[in-house]
């Protein structure tokens, strides 16, 4: 009796353990630059994305009344148009069912044609450039307000509420940071702001003294800096010791926890102004809050930048593929392009080229080496 009980018991097990290893596994990717000036806005978007998945899986998700599970395959792209084209055709190849990413506008766009050819849904928690999705992809999708609302906003607060009449603005020369300082200056002007000087630099260069000279001579009231904090923050040092005392405005690119810390003692009180393409009212403060007390915990490390829009993001493909009862990206993706899902951020729908619907902005400021909040815009 004890052999026939111990072979029933071994039954079991197994007839268990086939069950767990017949669940399906759902590969959801993330891509950003996890090398590079760039990787720690490349991780905290990825750390987001992985708070989901781990979410998702402790709950016992189910799609078609099925358990799954959510596997998060990451990867690097460098912020590198070439490398996140190839970091593109390989998840194709490994048949990757959403890809939350890219980072960057510039590694967005061109990933996106190649994700859209082989019928994969893409959400963007962070790449802001209109391009993205005026292309036409049924696949490409953002959860984040775009830089001809991110730049206007800028551009009418510098004339309305900084009272400026003369501009300075630097990009990078990147589709994020060339586009947003575009509307950024259409922003300006169109409120009455004139533009005394446009110089470039690029998204790894580490001495301005040469463009900040040229600058300063036009006496700018604001200095717009089209790019990310790695340049930022340096550009900020230089600008103190060259005694450049103008605002410094950008998108949020540079309005991130790091900024600081790259600054050093070139930030000063009150000087930053930078707008986050997204953001929550009062409304929404706890649930953000939460979010940030948990990725502490979770990572031991403040969050740094979009963090909460690559976990809506993850949680919006979730919730679509529940919707559709299905994970085949073909039979899921109308249910995410019709979608209406209560995230951290606030609600997720997409509007018919894939933007956010009535996404907002929100408005900081720089005291003491915190971020400040200044306001919410719609």
């Amino acid at each position: 009796m004890k052999l026939k009980s111990t072979i029933i018991t071994g039954a079991i097990a197994l007839a268990f353990a086939g069950s767990a290893y017949s669940q399906e596994v759902i590969k959801i990717a993330h891509v950003g630059p996890l090398s590079g000036p760039n990787a720690h806005m490349g991780k905290d978007n990825e750390n987001g994305a992985r708070m989901a998945i781990d979410e998702l899986n402790a709950k016992g998700f189910t799609i078609g009344g099925k358990k799954v599970k959510f596997e998060l395959v990451g990867e690097d792209d460098a912020s590198d148009p070439k490398q996140a084209t190839a970091v593109a055709t390989k998840l194709v190849d490994q048949k990757v069912a959403a890809v939350i990413g890219h980072l960057n506008s510039g590694t967005t766009i061109p990933a996106s044609k190649i994700y859209n050819d082989a019928g994969i849904p893409q959400v963007s928690p962070s790449a802001t450039n209109p391009k993205y999705t005026q292309q036409g992809f049924k696949t490409a999708f953002r959860v984040v307000a775009n830089d001809a609302q991110l730049g206007a906003v800028l551009g009418k607060y510098a004339v309305t509420a900084l009272k400026t009449k003369n501009v300075a603005v630097i990009d990078d020369r990147t589709a994020y940071g060339q586009g947003v300082a575009e509307e950024f200056a259409k922003g300006a002007q169109g409120a009455g702001a004139t533009i005394v000087g446009k110089q470039f630099t690029n998204d790894k260069a580490t001495d301005f003294n040469a463009i900040l000279t040229s600058i300063k001579a036009k006496k700018p009231e604001v200095v717009f800096f089209g790019g990310m904090d790695a340049v930022g923050g340096p550009m900020l040092r230089q600008m103190k010791q060259l005694g450049i005392n103008a605002k410094f405005m950008g998108g949020d690119g540079i309005c991130t926890g790091s900024l600081p810390g790259l600054a050093g003692d070139g930030l000063i009180d009150d000087q930053v102004v930078c707008a986050e393409a997204g953001g929550v009212d009062a409304s929404g403060k706890k649930g953000m809050d939460d979010f940030r007390a948990a990725y502490k915990k979770k990572f031991g490390i403040e969050v740094v930048y979009n963090a909460a829009y690559a976990y809506d993001a993850t949680m919006t493909v979730a919730d679509a593929m529940k919707k559709a009862n299905s994970a085949e990206p073909a039979k899921y993706l109308p249910e995410l392009a019709k979608i209406s899902h209560k995230g951290v951020t606030g609600t997720i729908a997409f509007d018919d080229k894939g933007d956010i619907k009535n996404g907002s902005l929100t408005l900081y400021t720089y005291k003491k080496g915190e971020r400040t909040l200044l306001a919410v815009v719609k």
